[in-house]
């Protein structure tokens, strides 16, 4: 409303004039708003006079109204003499022995001005008034209060913390606060368009609206970081503008507050009595509360909560900026001093103040940062490693450090801070640990290098078996995307050579993945005997597991329970795998609120690999809604990567989903074409375990497109090849594979191959159940059994509707019109089409987590949510969170 504000007082300036004070942070846009008021007073034809307060002048008297009058000057003898006198001696126009009075100035200002009026109406605009000489503010106020009848409008801009006798002039208040955060993100993008994610949230965070802040971050971050191509510096360095437009302020304060300030703005939301006690040792004299008053009062602080909370982030780091090195290393001595039953902190200050290598802190630091890894907090663990590798003399145990880093950075999904650790520890002594540990960390592509697996084997040595089997997972999950058959079963013999004990979560992991299907039963039964609870790296171990060997039912929980906790943890690494894994399980039993939003997220989520295998889950479920653009398109981004890759089962499930568009459409003969390379030997889509999964589908269309004997063919080699207690999902994808080719033959065999398919795996999902039934009607209506034919038909319709299918409940509709039977279409009820990531953030908001729980789980700013979430409420047509779980309608819960 504050351009408004002005526009109406300039409306009716010819009646009324008017005082506005603008009031707000620095680089808030005060300047801005009065250079439009000043721009729309001359559309309009008002003469304008300006003038602003300039700290080196604020002593100087009269230095500011003299700016503003020297246009009119030339009138001054137009004034009662005694007015006339007092402004000429006030601006050193004249000699006299007596000092004019505040009145006499006061009310010669008033006249100079309203003769000036009298001629044409008048803007006046004073920036930066808290600058301003007493003796000008004092005239402006005293005229302010009186320009009522006057054609003038007097608009001032004053910056938060700050007295001035303008208030005193009653004027109109404006009070100007940030930009919201979507203005803000489109503001900060269109000026600086290459910025990295990471880098345009925290700048989006540091500057909370702020649009000179947005202009000004980007360029510093320019010289700070080259090359840094995914966040910026632990701390954001400021600009020489930002730096004294946010630390004018506190320079103008009393030292002893200025000490307190310094010592808080080294410690986020620090705790009242150790800020207190801190400044107390740096000045050698107690501190109290009372020091704190003056930065109250300037509007820098708050201190609720018994913490002392900037009210900006940039006034923190403009004071921060400002100490010299001295004065920062004797805060954190004194910081580490007042914070001696906190160790974790404490021993961060003492790093900060030290000057050089110091092994003590290193190590009391490591510790620290393995204690972070305990609690989840890896981004502190890491930033604890790096910091300590720096504080240690040995190159050894700095080469160990460094690798700590790496392996906590790989976990965040920090590519780029991974190469740069990893080339640090390219001139140091490492030793044989420390070379496996590395060559674990800088795994990578492609994936069917067999000499790497073998490396990764020969370096899995039984001496330290944790690192043994992180290397041996990372062996087993190439040999399973790799589909490495004969190289995987070099890593089951080296994983059990280990001793571990058979249900150790990883060692479950290790044969799923090397072996999915000679350990299945194993495995199966592994997941049977244990509950991994919270624990974020068993319950990523056992939801892979459980995925690879086709238990999609028991993997699902698994893996949000997963995602839940590597959410909360930040390890992106190991979230960009499971989330696709996610959307591909939810797929399957069917919960495509699940799938979509976990697929939308793992589209955007850790290295290309896995971005394409989310997006691949993506064109899964866009298949079964019928979106051949979204497959093609889909599929297509997915191939480019998973192709040079050598990611065979991403290429096989790009395959499959071909194939399941097609035979949602009735295309047999093209499903045909797209399923049967996932079973041809040498095409760079085969795939051994994703046979299992798609033998249905490819039954299917095999044995309506004139393939019948080679599906029945491909069915016998798995089933020699399927362990006798398989997953319920293989078991279910044989039943169903055995129901498409028993409806093609012999009658009595079909009956019986329905009857059991239905009694036995139709329980494994809700999807395959109406798919069976879907077949099983249409096998009747083909025997004109017509009647019979309806209620299987009618049951797959109104499940494929519930699922969200469109396609296939359409195929059931056809077929109940063939009958005769006319087939009502489903009413959609939900109001809206929300975008995937909408809908993610309004399902957890449903759930009841706060818009930073949200965040801290999608890896957005919790302004970023507010944003969401502002946008989606009137979409959904709900006022408040309450109301969001009815309002979802169609839309699944995750």
């Amino acid at each position: 409303m504050s351009a408004e504000t002005i526009i109406r007082a300039l409306d009716g300036i010819y009646t009324r004039g008017a005082a506005i004070l603008l009031r707000g942070p620095a680089g808030i846009g005060k300047s801005a708003l009065l250079a439009e008021a000043r721009r729309r007073a001359a559309e309009r034809g008002v003469r304008v006079l300006t003038t602003a307060g300039a700290r080196a002048e604020s002593g100087l008297p009269f230095a500011g109204l003299h700016r503003l009058l020297r246009p009119l000057l030339d009138r001054v003898d137009d004034l009662p003499a005694p007015q006339r006198d007092a402004l000429r001696t006030a601006f050193g126009m004249a000699e006299t022995v007596a000092t004019p009075g505040p009145f006499l100035i006061g009310l010669g200002t008033l006249g100079l001005l309203g003769a000036e009026a009298a001629g044409g109406p008048l803007l006046l605009t004073v920036e930066d008034a808290q600058w301003l000489d007493r003796p000008t503010a004092d005239a402006l106020a005293f005229a302010g209060r009186r320009l009522g009848p006057e054609a003038i409008v007097l608009v001032a801009a004053i910056r938060d913390g700050y007295e001035s006798p303008l208030w005193e002039a009653g004027p109109v208040e404006v009070r100007l606060g940030g930009l919201p955060r979507e203005a803000a993100r489109r503001l900060l993008t269109s000026r600086f368009p290459g910025l990295p994610p990471g880098v345009r949230e925290r700048v989006l965070d540091e500057a909370d609206g702020n649009p000179l802040a947005l202009l000004e971050l980007p360029q510093a971050l320019d010289h700070a970081a080259p090359g840094e191509e995914e966040t910026p510096p632990a701390r954001l360095p400021l600009t020489p503008r930002l730096q004294r437009a946010f630390g004018a302020r506190a320079a103008e304060l009393p030292a002893p507050t200025r000490t307190v300030l310094r010592v808080a703005a080294l410690e986020e939301d620090c705790p009242l009595a150790p800020a207190l006690a801190a400044a107390g040792i740096v000045d050698g004299a107690p501190r109290g509360v009372e020091h704190l008053a003056p930065a109250v009062r300037a509007e820098l602080i708050e201190t609720g909560d018994r913490t002392v909370r900037f009210r900006h982030p940039l006034y923190r780091a403009a004071i921060r900026q400002a100490a010299s090195l001295a004065e920062r290393h004797a805060a954190h001595r004194a910081l580490a001093e007042a914070l001696e039953g906190d160790p974790d902190r404490r021993v961060w200050h003492l790093a900060e103040a030290a000057v050089g290598p110091d092994e003590a802190v290193a190590a009391e630091l490591a510790e620290a940062g393995r204690r972070a890894l305990r609690r989840g907090a890896i981004g502190t663990a890491e930033a604890a490693f790096e910091r300590a590798a720096a504080l240690a003399r040995d190159p050894a145990r700095r080469g160990r450090l460094l690798l700590d880093a790496a392996a906590a950075a790989n976990d965040r999904g920090r590519g780029g801070t991974v190469l740069r650790l990893l080339r640090e520890t390219e001139h140091l002594e490492l030793g044989p640990e420390e070379h496996a540990y590395r060559m674990w960390i800088e795994d990578d592509l492609p994936l069917r290098d067999t000499g790497r697996v073998r490396a990764l084997v020969d370096e899995a040595r039984p001496g330290d078996r944790d690192l043994a089997l992180n290397l041996l997972m990372a062996a087993a999950a190439r040999c399973y995307w790799g589909d490495l058959r004969d190289e995987g079963r070099e890593v089951v013999r080296a994983a059990d050579a280990l001793g571990v004990a058979c249900r150790d979560d990883r060692l479950l992991c290790v044969h799923a993945l090397a072996a999915p299907i000679e350990r299945a039963p194993s495995v199966l039964c592994g997941l049977r005997q244990a509950v991994p609870g919270e624990d974020p790296t068993a319950l990523y171990s056992r939801a892979i597991a459980a995925f690879v060997v086709g238990a999609f039912d028991r993997a699902l929980p698994l893996l949000s329970a997963s995602v839940r906790r590597l959410r909360e943890q930040g390890r992106v690494r190991m979230l960009a795998h499971v989330l696709p894994m996610q959307a591909w399980a939810a797929l399957e039993v069917g919960d495509l609120g699940v799938a979509a939003a976990a697929s939308d997220e793992a589209s955007r989520t850790g290295r290309p690999l896995w971005q394409a295998a989310g997006r691949v889950a993506g064109a899964g479920l866009a298949a079964l809604r019928g979106d051949r653009t979204g497959v093609e398109r889909l599929t297509a981004e997915a191939e480019r990567v998973a192709l040079p890759a050598g990611a065979t089962a991403l290429l096989a499930l790009v395959q499959h989903t071909r194939g399941r568009l097609e035979l949602a459409e009735g295309r047999h003969a093209a499903a045909y074409e797209e399923l049967r390379r996932i079973f041809e030997p040498g095409d760079p889509a085969a795939h051994a375990p994703a046979r299992r999964h798609a033998i249905g589908d490819f039954a299917e269309a095999a044995a309506h497109s004139g393939h019948r004997d080679e599906a029945l063919a491909r069915l016998a080699e798995l089933e020699q090849d399927v362990p006798q207690a398989p997953a319920s999902w293989v078991h279910a994808q044989s039943l169903f594979a055995k129901v498409q080719l028993a409806a093609t033959g012999d009658g009595e065999a079909a009956e019986r191959a329905f009857r059991r398919a239905l009694g036995e795996g139709g329980q494994a999902t809700a999807l395959m159940r109406a798919r069976l039934l879907l077949t099983q009607g249409e096998w009747l209506r083909r025997r004109r059994r017509l009647i019979e034919s309806r209620a299987p038909l009618r049951a797959a319709r109104d499940a494929f509707d519930a699922l969200g299918i469109g396609p296939w409940a359409e195929r059931a509709r056809r077929e109940l019109r063939a009958t005769g039977e006319r087939s009502r279409r489903r009413e959609r009820h939900s109001p809206v089409e929300l975008t995937q990531q909408e809908l993610q953030i309004v399902q957890m908001a449903a759930q009841g987590l706060s818009n930073r729980e949200i965040a801290q789980r999608l890896y957005l700013s919790h302004r970023t949510i507010e944003s969401h979430l502002y946008r989606v409420f009137p979409k959904l047509g709900v006022a408040s969170r309450a109301e969001l779980a009815g309002a979802l309608g169609d839309h699944p819960s995750s």
